[in-house]
């Protein structure tokens, strides 16, 4: 695997999550393999890419992410490259409330020039649960 491939896939990975925050299911499926994995956060598996967008609608008012990083290595084993990408959600929640600094990452297998699986994590849930005053303090 060489830089170049490297690159490639974290371009491959930023531009599927661009299109997935603007709501362009058929644009984010031009990054995906057929039968590509989607894990979303507690363990839900998705069928396609207008199912994250659906999840968050019922979840948050609106949500975008702040990317921090994008990191990338070339699995030999599998022969895929993974990459992480790491930020913040920002949005309101179905109350209108906003909210900045919801830690997320977002695991990513590409192969062939297509992501093969993804895999989302953040705290929204322990968010809600501290909203909820059902949280172990301090959050």
């Amino acid at each position: 695997m060489t830089d170049d491939g490297v690159t490639e896939a974290r371009r491959i990975v930023e531009g599927y999550l661009e299109c997935s925050m603007a709501g362009d299911a058929e644009g984010a499926r031009r990054f995906m393999a057929p039968g590509c994995v989607i894990v979303f956060t507690g363990g839900r598996e998705m069928k396609g890419p207008e199912d994250p967008p659906a999840f968050n609608a019922r979840r948050y008012a609106w949500v975008k992410k702040r990317f921090h990083r994008t990191d990338a290595i070339p699995d030999p084993a599998s022969g895929a490259v993974h990459v992480w990408n790491t930020g913040h959600l920002f949005g309101a929640w179905p109350d209108g409330t906003s909210f900045d600094g919801n830690r997320y990452v977002d695991f990513f297998a590409v192969k062939d020039g297509l992501i093969v699986r993804t895999e989302v994590w953040n705290d929204s849930a322990e968010i809600l649960l501290d909203r909820a005053g059902l949280a172990e303090p301090p959050l």
